[in-house]
């Protein structure tokens, strides 16, 4: 939905981020709205036809801040860790612990959480090694599946 991709975004970049880690590349829509405000977007899909074709469309629009991985997106990208924020665009139960980790200090994660069909749009801070949530509205995602998502 256009209208999620514009909240999630502004919700996680107020005040603005430079390096971002997005889970669930899917179309490659929402990479795209990062790497305009981003100076760097490193984007996991976990279907590698998807990532393939997601890719081959950003390339080709021109986009050369966009980095690409097919991996299990709940462990996020620990050699280009630490993030200033994470965007996850599928609803876990709870908040991949790979993920906080590797928010950086004073970056935000904002990802969907709660049952498979129902899920509150979460914000997390992290200031040194606490971590403060907010919610921001309710909403309904795609299951996250990984080690550490749904069926973890």
């Amino acid at each position: 939905q256009p209208y999620m991709v514009a909240l999630m975004t502004e919700v996680l970049c107020a005040g603005g981020r430079d390096k971002i880690l997005e889970i669930g590349t899917g179309s490659g829509y929402q990479a795209a709205v990062l790497a305009e405000t981003c100076r760097e977007v490193y984007t996991i899909e976990r279907k590698e036809h998807l990532l393939d074709n997601a890719r081959e469309t950003l390339s080709g629009a021109g986009y050369g801040n966009i980095f690409f991985k097919c991996a299990d997106g709940t462990k996020g990208w620990e050699e280009k860790a630490p993030f200033d924020g994470i965007i996850v665009t599928a609803a876990a139960p709870g908040i991949p612990e790979s993920l906080k980790d590797q928010l950086a200090d004073g970056g935000r994660l904002v990802m969907p959480v709660g049952p498979r069909f129902s899920q509150v749009l979460v914000a997390v801070d992290r200031e040194g090694s606490s971590f403060t949530e907010e919610n921001i509205c309710g909403c309904v995602f795609v299951p996250l599946i990984g080690d550490e998502g749904c069926d973890g």
